[in-house]
């Protein structure tokens, strides 16, 4: 497989795990299970918005910028593990977790060979 076909696989997988973990953060935070306060849209906002912010990033593919969304992925990670550890939420958490290393691992895959192609290596 050429190198520019795995950068373009790469970020589609990116591009597609990425909103759907959106999704998913939205769903749990507002639709699934709210948090049992008066305002449960700041609790997703405070998990949103970090995430939000790399979003023309991801669109547009810049591979240092990936390089960047994987070390915030890792502090989603972490919220991922705990959440399966509580039976309310051990779904949630899994499928968060499993959104998340696929993100990750393509991001990180995405990047590195986006840089190689840019430095016009094979």
């Amino acid at each position: 497989m050429t190198l520019a076909k795995k950068v373009s696989i790469s970020h589609q997988v990116s591009k597609i795990s990425y909103f759907a973990l959106l999704i998913l953060l939205t769903l749990w935070y507002l639709v699934i299970a709210p948090a049992q306060t008066d305002h449960p849209w700041v609790i997703w906002l405070i998990h949103f918005l970090p995430l939000v912010a790399f979003i023309r990033i991801v669109i547009r593919g810049d591979a240092r910028g990936h390089a960047w969304l994987c070390f915030v992925l890792l502090l989603y990670f972490i919220g991922a593990v705990f959440a399966t550890m509580m039976p309310p939420t051990r779904w949630l958490g899994l499928a968060e977790a499993i959104l998340l290393c696929v993100l990750f691992t393509n991001a990180m895959m995405f990047a590195r060979w986006k840089s190689q192609l840019d430095r016009g290596l094979s």
